[in-house]
């Protein structure tokens, strides 16, 4: 799902974001096989009870104006109706700071 999240986020107007591997838990019991695979740094921490899965955390910070535009774009990249589809938090950002440019707000969001 990576690479269609990337095309449809440029796709979309947001070319800037972070993601990361992470490890976390929901329901399932998960593929230990694959996870171990995942990250060689995270292995150490992957145990065979609880499990925890391997998967891809993106951050994506937007002005409020284009939120819902972009809660709708992952929602309809990612969904598939399976377990794992991932969640979205929406998060109040109390400012930030573009340091090359000294460009603050949204300003620094483009």
């Amino acid at each position: 799902m990576m690479p269609e999240t990337k095309r449809s986020l440029e796709d979309a107007g947001f070319p800037s974001f972070s993601a990361m591997p992470v490890l976390g838990r929901g329901s399932g019991s998960g593929d230990l096989e694959k996870a171990k695979n995942f990250d060689p740094v995270l292995r150490e921490y992957i145990s065979e009870v609880p499990r925890l899965k391997s998967k891809r955390m993106i951050t994506l910070v937007v002005s409020d104006e284009k939120k819902d535009m972009a809660v709708d774009m992952l929602l309809k990249v990612n969904s598939t109706g399976n377990s794992g589809d991932g969640k979205i938090f929406v998060v109040d950002v109390s400012g930030s700071y573009q340091i090359r440019t000294g460009a603050t707000g949204d300003a620094t969001l483009d």
